[in-house]
């Protein structure tokens, strides 16, 4: 068992139940790794290992963004809503987004929760950058960024608790619109 799985084990298990219904126990046995190796690699405890969960799945979704953006911002959106679709329908909406549940869980001054709001940022600040180099002003790139990382996450957690895909479906369709618009192109 490597320390990765160990890691992305520990993000499956945060997003499927939170980081304070996740214990290192728990994350061990889902990882199948015993309890002495987990804490081998994670001497700082849970909170190095909540840390390390959120930048891996930050690390994920900032490469799927950095694939797709190179196409244009409207791509790197349809991109973003497609991974987590399909995260919220193959886990039958059960899982959810590991660095929100971080976000509203942690509590300030930690490392998980400056990990997540680095997050945040990152995918802002990637949507802001490609969004920019298709003429949008910084200031409405910045702020149509920030409206579409906060909407998926919304989105998502509404999908998790209507059983449902229809509000990210929504969401993204509208989106998809609104940068359309910003940027003057049609997919």
């Amino acid at each position: 068992m490597s320390r990765q799985q160990i890691v992305a084990g520990a993000a499956d298990m945060i997003r499927r139940r939170g980081l304070n219904a996740t214990s290192i126990r728990e994350v061990a046995k889902h990882a199948g790794t015993p309890l002495g190796s987990t804490y081998h690699y994670f001497p700082g405890g849970k909170e190095q290992l909540a840390t390390e969960a959120v930048q891996w799945a930050a690390g994920t979704v900032q490469k799927v963004l950095a694939a797709k953006l190179r196409k244009g911002p409207v791509d790197g959106l349809k991109a973003f809503f497609a991974l987590w679709r399909q995260i919220v329908t193959e886990t039958e909406f059960q899982a959810g987004c590991p660095v929100l549940a971080v976000a509203v869980e942690e509590t300030a001054g930690s490392d998980a929760l400056t990990a997540a709001a680095e997050a945040f940022r990152t995918w802002t600040g990637q949507l802001q950058a490609s969004l920019q180099e298709q003429g949008v002003d910084a200031t409405r790139a910045g702020s149509l960024a920030q409206l579409a990382v906060a909407a998926a996450e919304g989105a998502v957690a509404m999908c998790r608790a209507q059983r449902s895909i229809e509000p990210l479906d929504d969401v993204a369709k509208e989106l998809t619109a609104l940068l359309e618009a910003a940027t003057g192109a049609r997919t």
